[in-house]
Protein backbone atom coordinates (compact mmCIF):
# COMPACT_ATOMS: atom_id res chain seq x y z
CA UNK A 1 0.00 0.00 0.00
CA UNK A 2 1.38 3.42 -1.02
CA UNK A 3 2.07 5.92 1.48
CA UNK A 4 -0.65 8.11 2.60
CA UNK A 5 0.28 11.87 1.79
CA UNK A 6 -0.03 14.21 4.90
CA UNK A 7 -2.23 17.16 4.35
CA UNK A 8 -2.17 18.92 7.57
CA UNK A 9 -5.82 17.92 8.95
CA UNK A 10 -4.41 18.07 12.62
CA UNK A 11 -1.90 20.77 12.50
CA UNK A 12 -2.30 22.38 15.88
CA UNK A 13 -4.09 20.40 17.86
CA UNK A 14 -3.04 18.44 20.58
CA UNK A 15 -4.53 14.66 22.11
CA UNK A 16 -4.67 11.61 23.74
CA UNK A 17 -4.28 8.57 22.20
CA UNK A 18 -5.28 5.35 24.46
CA UNK A 19 -4.26 2.00 23.75
CA UNK A 20 -1.18 1.81 21.35
CA UNK A 21 0.89 -1.62 22.52
CA UNK A 22 3.31 -2.06 19.19
CA UNK A 23 3.35 -1.48 15.94
CA UNK A 24 0.83 -3.46 14.70
CA UNK A 25 -2.00 -2.25 16.75
CA UNK A 26 -4.37 0.21 15.86
CA UNK A 27 -3.89 2.82 18.08
CA UNK A 28 -0.06 2.60 16.97
CA UNK A 29 -1.26 3.26 13.17
CA UNK A 30 -3.68 6.27 14.36
CA UNK A 31 -0.76 7.82 16.33
CA UNK A 32 2.02 7.85 12.89
CA UNK A 33 -1.34 9.10 10.99
CA UNK A 34 -2.26 11.84 13.57
CA UNK A 35 2.09 13.16 13.63
CA UNK A 36 1.50 13.19 9.54
CA UNK A 37 -0.66 15.32 10.21
CA UNK A 38 0.71 17.85 12.07
CA UNK A 39 -0.66 16.88 15.55
CA UNK A 40 0.58 16.76 18.90
CA UNK A 41 -0.31 14.44 21.59
CA UNK A 42 0.17 12.00 24.93
CA UNK A 43 0.56 8.42 25.12
CA UNK A 44 -1.06 6.51 27.28
CA UNK A 45 -1.48 2.74 28.49
CA UNK A 46 -1.80 0.37 31.26
CA UNK A 47 1.49 -0.04 33.61
CA UNK A 48 1.31 -3.48 33.04
CA UNK A 49 0.65 -2.62 28.97
CA UNK A 50 4.07 -0.86 28.70
CA UNK A 51 6.06 -3.41 30.21
CA UNK A 52 4.69 -6.04 27.50
CA UNK A 53 5.14 -3.40 24.77
CA UNK A 54 7.28 -1.26 22.73
CA UNK A 55 5.39 2.19 23.35
CA UNK A 56 8.70 3.55 23.70
CA UNK A 57 9.96 3.26 20.33
CA UNK A 58 6.58 5.12 19.08
CA UNK A 59 7.26 7.94 21.86
CA UNK A 60 10.64 8.32 20.05
CA UNK A 61 9.59 8.65 16.55
CA UNK A 62 6.81 11.01 17.46
CA UNK A 63 8.20 12.92 20.47
CA UNK A 64 5.11 12.12 22.19
CA UNK A 65 5.73 11.90 26.16
CA UNK A 66 4.17 8.92 27.77
CA UNK A 67 1.70 8.72 30.86
CA UNK A 68 0.87 5.49 32.53
CA UNK A 69 -2.89 5.56 33.20
CA UNK A 70 -4.55 2.40 34.79
CA UNK A 71 -8.36 2.66 33.53
CA UNK A 72 -9.76 0.94 35.53
CA UNK A 73 -8.90 3.18 38.60
CA UNK A 74 -11.15 6.67 38.83
CA UNK A 75 -8.02 8.43 40.72
CA UNK A 76 -5.43 7.12 38.10
CA UNK A 77 -7.63 8.71 35.32
CA UNK A 78 -8.34 11.88 36.96
CA UNK A 79 -4.39 12.52 37.86
CA UNK A 80 -3.56 11.81 34.34
CA UNK A 81 -5.60 14.04 32.93
CA UNK A 82 -4.24 16.41 35.03
CA UNK A 83 -0.60 15.46 33.86
CA UNK A 84 -1.36 15.98 30.42
CA UNK A 85 -2.84 19.46 31.11
CA UNK A 86 1.17 19.91 32.21
CA UNK A 87 1.76 19.17 29.03
CA UNK A 88 -0.43 20.24 26.62
CA UNK A 89 -2.11 22.82 28.56
CA UNK A 90 -5.64 21.53 26.75
CA UNK A 91 -6.61 18.61 23.75
CA UNK A 92 -8.81 18.92 20.94
CA UNK A 93 -9.14 15.29 20.27
CA UNK A 94 -9.39 11.94 22.50
CA UNK A 95 -8.72 8.28 21.00
CA UNK A 96 -10.18 5.18 23.00
CA UNK A 97 -8.76 1.51 22.08
CA UNK A 98 -8.98 0.24 25.24
CA UNK A 99 -10.37 -3.24 25.19
CA UNK A 100 -8.92 -6.68 27.16
CA UNK A 101 -11.16 -9.87 28.49
CA UNK A 102 -9.85 -11.91 30.90
CA UNK A 103 -12.54 -14.77 29.65
CA UNK A 104 -11.23 -14.53 25.96
CA UNK A 105 -7.80 -15.11 27.54
CA UNK A 106 -8.53 -17.89 29.56
CA UNK A 107 -10.97 -19.53 26.89
CA UNK A 108 -13.74 -19.37 29.14
CA UNK A 109 -17.16 -19.98 27.15
CA UNK A 110 -19.32 -17.04 27.12
CA UNK A 111 -22.22 -18.95 29.18
CA UNK A 112 -19.45 -20.52 31.77
CA UNK A 113 -17.94 -17.09 32.20
CA UNK A 114 -16.16 -16.02 35.29
CA UNK A 115 -18.31 -13.28 36.57
CA UNK A 116 -15.44 -11.83 38.50
CA UNK A 117 -13.81 -11.12 35.00
CA UNK A 118 -17.02 -10.27 33.22
CA UNK A 119 -16.87 -6.70 35.29
CA UNK A 120 -13.27 -6.38 34.34
CA UNK A 121 -14.54 -6.84 30.65
CA UNK A 122 -17.08 -3.99 30.95
CA UNK A 123 -14.75 -1.95 33.11
CA UNK A 124 -11.69 -1.77 31.23
CA UNK A 125 -13.56 -2.10 27.23
CA UNK A 126 -16.32 0.52 28.08
CA UNK A 127 -16.98 2.29 31.21
CA UNK A 128 -13.06 3.46 30.62
CA UNK A 129 -14.60 5.67 28.10
CA UNK A 130 -17.07 7.18 30.31
CA UNK A 131 -14.39 7.85 33.32
CA UNK A 132 -12.21 9.05 30.50
CA UNK A 133 -15.25 11.54 29.16
CA UNK A 134 -16.09 12.79 32.80
CA UNK A 135 -12.36 13.53 33.95
CA UNK A 136 -11.61 15.33 30.86
CA UNK A 137 -14.63 16.96 31.53
CA UNK A 138 -14.21 18.11 34.87
CA UNK A 139 -10.81 18.67 34.82
CA UNK A 140 -11.14 21.20 31.61
CA UNK A 141 -8.82 19.46 29.43
CA UNK A 142 -11.08 18.62 26.49
CA UNK A 143 -11.46 21.87 24.22
CA UNK A 144 -14.65 23.08 22.82
CA UNK A 145 -15.23 21.23 19.58
CA UNK A 146 -12.67 18.35 20.42
CA UNK A 147 -13.30 15.27 19.05
CA UNK A 148 -13.17 11.87 20.78
CA UNK A 149 -13.40 8.47 19.16
CA UNK A 150 -13.49 4.85 20.72
CA UNK A 151 -12.41 1.96 18.80
CA UNK A 152 -15.64 -0.78 18.34
CA UNK A 153 -16.22 -4.00 16.17
CA UNK A 154 -19.68 -5.00 14.71
CA UNK A 155 -19.78 -7.80 17.59
CA UNK A 156 -21.73 -4.98 19.30
CA UNK A 157 -24.79 -5.50 16.61
CA UNK A 158 -24.20 -9.12 15.94
CA UNK A 159 -23.10 -12.17 17.94
CA UNK A 160 -19.82 -13.66 16.93
CA UNK A 161 -19.53 -16.68 18.96
CA UNK A 162 -15.57 -16.92 19.57
CA UNK A 163 -15.73 -13.12 20.70
CA UNK A 164 -17.51 -13.85 24.04
CA UNK A 165 -18.06 -10.97 26.64
CA UNK A 166 -16.56 -8.55 24.07
CA UNK A 167 -19.87 -8.65 22.40
CA UNK A 168 -21.41 -7.10 25.34
CA UNK A 169 -18.47 -4.38 25.77
CA UNK A 170 -18.62 -2.80 22.69
CA UNK A 171 -22.53 -2.54 22.79
CA UNK A 172 -21.95 -0.91 25.87
CA UNK A 173 -19.40 1.04 24.94
CA UNK A 174 -20.92 2.38 21.80
CA UNK A 175 -24.46 2.97 24.22
CA UNK A 176 -21.72 5.21 26.50
CA UNK A 177 -20.50 7.17 23.16
CA UNK A 178 -24.08 8.32 22.48
CA UNK A 179 -24.89 9.00 25.77
CA UNK A 180 -22.15 11.06 26.18
CA UNK A 181 -22.31 12.81 23.12
CA UNK A 182 -25.71 14.02 24.18
CA UNK A 183 -24.17 15.53 26.81
CA UNK A 184 -21.02 17.43 24.90
CA UNK A 185 -22.62 18.51 22.17
CA UNK A 186 -23.62 22.08 23.49
CA UNK A 187 -19.71 22.66 23.65
CA UNK A 188 -19.60 21.10 20.06
CA UNK A 189 -17.66 17.93 21.32
CA UNK A 190 -18.07 15.00 19.52
CA UNK A 191 -18.03 11.65 20.13
CA UNK A 192 -18.20 8.68 17.88
CA UNK A 193 -17.02 4.70 17.74
CA UNK A 194 -15.73 3.34 14.73
CA UNK A 195 -16.71 -0.24 13.87
CA UNK A 196 -13.54 -1.62 12.13
CA UNK A 197 -13.07 -4.78 10.39
CA UNK A 198 -11.08 -7.99 12.04
CA UNK A 199 -7.72 -6.67 11.66
CA UNK A 200 -4.44 -8.57 12.23
CA UNK A 201 -3.21 -7.08 15.47
CA UNK A 202 -1.98 -8.56 18.80
CA UNK A 203 -5.01 -8.47 20.30
CA UNK A 204 -7.14 -9.47 17.22
CA UNK A 205 -5.11 -12.40 16.26
CA UNK A 206 -5.22 -13.75 20.42
CA UNK A 207 -9.15 -14.13 20.00
CA UNK A 208 -9.63 -18.24 19.20
CA UNK A 209 -11.09 -18.25 15.88
CA UNK A 210 -9.49 -15.17 14.36
CA UNK A 211 -8.35 -16.71 11.20
CA UNK A 212 -11.81 -17.46 10.49
CA UNK A 213 -13.51 -14.23 11.24
CA UNK A 214 -11.22 -12.51 9.12
CA UNK A 215 -11.92 -14.72 6.56
CA UNK A 216 -15.00 -15.01 6.33
CA UNK A 217 -15.53 -10.71 6.88
CA UNK A 218 -12.66 -10.68 3.71
CA UNK A 219 -14.62 -12.74 1.59
CA UNK A 220 -18.46 -10.77 1.89
CA UNK A 221 -17.00 -7.67 2.07
CA UNK A 222 -17.29 -5.98 -1.21
CA UNK A 223 -13.95 -4.06 -0.70
CA UNK A 224 -12.80 -6.42 1.27
CA UNK A 225 -11.12 -5.46 5.33
CA UNK A 226 -9.23 -2.50 5.88
CA UNK A 227 -5.90 -2.58 7.52
CA UNK A 228 -4.87 -0.84 10.78
CA UNK A 229 -3.71 2.35 8.65
CA UNK A 230 -6.46 3.17 6.45
CA UNK A 231 -8.30 3.04 9.98
CA UNK A 232 -6.19 5.17 10.75
CA UNK A 233 -6.72 7.65 7.68
CA UNK A 234 -10.24 7.55 8.42
CA UNK A 235 -9.59 8.51 12.65
CA UNK A 236 -7.48 11.38 11.27
CA UNK A 237 -10.14 12.77 9.32
CA UNK A 238 -12.82 12.30 12.47
CA UNK A 239 -10.58 14.19 14.85
CA UNK A 240 -10.05 16.93 12.14
CA UNK A 241 -12.74 19.71 11.78
CA UNK A 242 -13.83 18.32 8.52
CA UNK A 243 -16.30 16.26 10.60
CA UNK A 244 -17.49 19.01 12.32
CA UNK A 245 -21.01 18.10 12.83
CA UNK A 246 -20.91 14.43 12.87
CA UNK A 247 -21.56 12.53 16.75
CA UNK A 248 -22.93 10.02 18.74
CA UNK A 249 -22.77 7.86 15.74
CA UNK A 250 -21.44 4.09 15.44
CA UNK A 251 -19.11 4.71 11.96
CA UNK A 252 -19.15 1.44 10.13
CA UNK A 253 -14.97 1.07 8.73
CA UNK A 254 -15.42 -2.82 7.22
CA UNK A 255 -15.46 -2.39 3.45
CA UNK A 256 -18.90 -2.52 3.16
CA UNK A 257 -19.15 -6.19 5.31
CA UNK A 258 -22.14 -4.59 7.40
CA UNK A 259 -24.33 -4.04 4.51
CA UNK A 260 -23.45 -6.99 2.30
CA UNK A 261 -25.72 -10.38 2.54
CA UNK A 262 -23.61 -12.45 0.62
CA UNK A 263 -20.69 -11.99 -1.94
CA UNK A 264 -20.93 -13.80 -4.67
CA UNK A 265 -16.95 -15.42 -4.47
CA UNK A 266 -18.43 -16.63 -0.87
CA UNK A 267 -21.61 -18.32 -2.81
CA UNK A 268 -19.13 -20.43 -5.20
CA UNK A 269 -17.25 -21.58 -2.30
CA UNK A 270 -20.14 -22.98 -0.57
CA UNK A 271 -21.25 -24.56 -3.39
CA UNK A 272 -18.09 -26.10 -4.43
CA UNK A 273 -17.56 -27.06 -1.06
CA UNK A 274 -21.47 -28.86 -0.55
CA UNK A 275 -20.68 -30.24 -3.94
CA UNK A 276 -17.72 -32.00 -2.89
CA UNK A 277 -19.32 -32.83 0.48
CA UNK A 278 -21.75 -35.06 -1.84
CA UNK A 279 -19.13 -36.69 -3.90
CA UNK A 280 -17.89 -37.88 -0.45
CA UNK A 281 -21.03 -39.23 0.49
CA UNK A 282 -22.04 -40.93 -3.07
Amino acid sequence: MPETKGYGLLKGKKGIIFGALDDRSIAWRIALACKREGADFVLSNAPIALRLGTLNALSEETSAPIIPCDVSSESDVEAMMNEVKKELGSVDFILHAIGMSPNIRKKIEYNDINYSWFKQTLDISAISLHKILHYAETTGLINDGGSVVALSYIGAQRIFSKYSDMNDAKALLESIARNYGSRLAHRGIRVNTVSQAPTKTSAGTGIKGFDGMYTFAEKIAPLGNPSADECADYCVTLFSDLTRKVTMQNLYHDGGFVTTGISEEMIEGLLRLYAGDEENES
